[in-house]
């Protein structure tokens, strides 16, 4: 990338979208974001692959993924754009890395849906069972559909009570789950104690192994953080804004994640939580929460509308930025007289439908076979964020820019080259592991696929001038 092209932002995509996300939404998306599905019905399958050591796993993990939002916060302070991630990798890798990661959005939204929409399902049968899953999965995504494309400020308006909701139920299972362990409520006044993190086959029941091997699950868990870069071309005072929600983002993983998680394994043996079902209800259960089941199935099904709520926004913009780069057709890059990309949302649309009907034809293996899928496109992004960091960090400095970046990245590069051994090893997991073996060769097929694409397009089609001087090719 040449230095001119750095120089001035102007020359990037030009957005038409209405900044009207507030801090409290923003500060909402950021926690909404760090805490999906993969908490609540997923955790499970992560405690029976690694024991009580999960704990670390997820503390470690929490680690990286802030380093990741650090880079992806100091690079949407200086250049807010929808695209975030997209258009920085398109801007500072080459364009096909950018190419490859908006096109990445296509299968992680079909691969995302497919899955929360079939977790959904499973929640709404706890009370009509008879209810096929792909009903309730249409249903979600028609009324996420009406509520992104009123506005902006409807989706962050949504967020902030999603998010409140999931919070409150972790919150509510720390504080319970530390008064059954320490003073014994809900327990016959016995308290539980910490034996059951050595108890059974000590605090590394599976080896080192079985809490490395964890971290493919664990990262399915953080998907979505990386979201709240998307937010940042329609936030209102971005610079100050961004940086509060991604400080908070360390302290929130540690305290939504870690903290629950510790609570889990702690209150029950980890052999107990097996992996189906979701766990939380359990420990509320065990706690003699009244209807703790009903109150929990409340709590999971708002974490899935909250996913889906965020898809079609992360999504839509995602698609709307792609055509502003030249890399999507251009009738994605307009928007209505509400300035939302409408055109875009309705691809989005189209495309959960395709992920609706995945849960009629087959509903018992959606979640477990997308999943992995999911995990290989969180990767790309997240890889992409810290190399595209590297890149403009580098830019700065040569522009003899860098002392007036206004939200460094903390121990810059080393804390990069920490994030990308995270998901070095978290790609290593997904090629150890039997389950999520299959994903690497399906993904590798979809790269192929995307580079055909890629070759044809850039062959047939020309960049708007603003892309290719960004691009500077």
């Amino acid at each position: 990338m040449t230095t001119s092209a750095a120089k001035d932002f102007d020359t990037f995509e030009k957005e038409d979208l209405k900044r009207d996300l507030k801090s409290r939404h923003i500060q909402m998306i950021a926690i909404g974001g760090a805490i999906g599905t993969g908490l609540f019905y997923g955790s499970g399958s992560a405690v029976a692959t690694a024991g009580p050591a999960i704990v670390v796993t997820y503390a470690v993990a929490s680690l990286a993924i802030y380093f990741i939002m650090r880079a992806l916060g100091e690079m949407s302070v200086e250049e807010p754009v929808s695209g975030a991630y997209i258009s920085y990798a398109n801007r500072y890798i080459h364009r096909f890395a950018g190419f490859l990661n908006g096109w990445n959005a296509f299968i992680f939204l079909l691969a995302t849906t497919a899955a929360e929409l079939n977790a959904l399902g499973h929640y709404i049968q706890f009370w009509f069972p008879a209810v096929p899953i792909w009903v309730t999965a249409a249903v979600a995504v028609t009324v996420m559909f009406v509520v992104n494309v009123v506005g902006v400020k409807f989706y962050g308006e949504a967020e902030f009570w999603f998010a409140i909701v999931k919070v409150a139920a972790i919150v509510a299972l720390i504080l319970f789950g530390a008064a059954l362990i320490f003073f014994g409520v809900g327990n016959d006044g016995v308290a539980i104690g910490l034996g059951h993190l050595h108890d059974h086959g000590g605090f590394l029941p599976e080896g080192v192994g079985g809490a490395f091997l964890a971290l493919a699950m664990v990262a399915f868990s953080f998907g979505g953080v990386e979201n709240l870069g998307i937010a940042a071309g329609e936030t209102k005072d971005v610079a100050t804004t961004m940086p509060k929600a991604v400080n908070a983002t360390f302290w929130r993983l540690m305290i939504f994640y870690v903290g629950a998680i510790a609570v889990l394994v702690t209150v029950f043996p980890w052999t107990a939580l097996n992996g189906t079902g979701s766990p939380f209800v359990t420990v509320f259960a065990k706690i003699g929460v009244p209807a703790a089941a009903t109150i929990m199935n409340v709590v999971v099904i708002t974490a899935v509308l909250s996913a889906v709520n965020s898809t079609v926004f992360t999504n839509s913009r995602t698609f709307y930025n792609l055509s502003l780069q030249g890399n999507a057709p251009r009738f994605l890059g307009t928007v209505n007289d509400r300035n939302v990309p409408s055109r875009a949302v309705v691809a989005v649309f189209v495309t959960m439908a395709a992920g609706v009907l995945l849960n009629l034809l087959m509903p018992g293996q959606v979640f477990t076979v997308f999943s992995s899928v999911t995990v290989f496109a969180l990767l790309c992004a997240w890889a992409s964020i810290v190399v595209s960091h590297l890149r403009f960090r580098r830019s700065r400095i040569r522009d003899g820019r860098a002392d007036r970046l206004r939200y460094k990245m903390p121990l810059h590069p080393y804390s990069n080259y920490l994030a990308l051994l995270f998901i070095a090893a978290v790609l290593a997991c997904i090629a150890i592991l039997p389950d999520t073996r299959v994903s690497l060769a399906v993904s590798g097929a979809w790269v192929l696929v995307v580079y055909a694409a890629y070759t044809f397009y850039t062959r047939n089609t020309k960049r708007r001038p603003a892309e290719q001087l960004a691009d500077g090719r």
